[in-house]
């Protein structure tokens, strides 16, 4: 079999698949969290939240609202090594990022099937 029809096939056959892959995840919200700190916000940020008064008051302090929490959520980075992962009920992780040009660090509670905001803390990015 000569090099072009070798290359003719395997491009077929790239473009089957590629269309395939498409049709079956083109519909779905399917994502690539593969680092534990993308899976971590990913399992906190789809479940319900509840804020505690300490966080309400906090954020309103700094004219900020609970869609700060939402986008540090999305944007910010899992402290591990001030996180405690070893407990058998719910898991307390913090998170910090900038929001808003403002630093803001948070203290999050993952239970099954809520997370709870019990902490947090605001400065001025300088």
């Amino acid at each position: 079999m000569k090099l072009i029809t070798r290359i003719a096939y395997y491009l077929g056959g790239f473009t089957i698949g590629l269309f395939l892959l498409f049709f079956f995840l083109g519909g779905k919200r399917a994502s690539c969290d593969y680092t534990p700190n993308a899976r971590t916000l990913k399992n906190i940020r789809i479940k319900e939240r509840i804020f505690s008064e300490n966080v309400l008051q906090s954020l309103s302090q700094h004219n900020m609202d609970t869609s700060a929490i939402s986008v540090l959520l999305r944007n910010g980075d899992v402290l591990f090594s001030e996180s405690e992962t070893k407990l058998d009920s719910c898991k307390r992780y913090v998170i910090e990022g900038e929001v808003q040009e403002k630093y803001l660090k948070i203290t999050a509670e993952n239970c099954e099937t809520k997370a709870k905001i019990i902490s947090a803390i605001i400065k001025n990015s300088d």
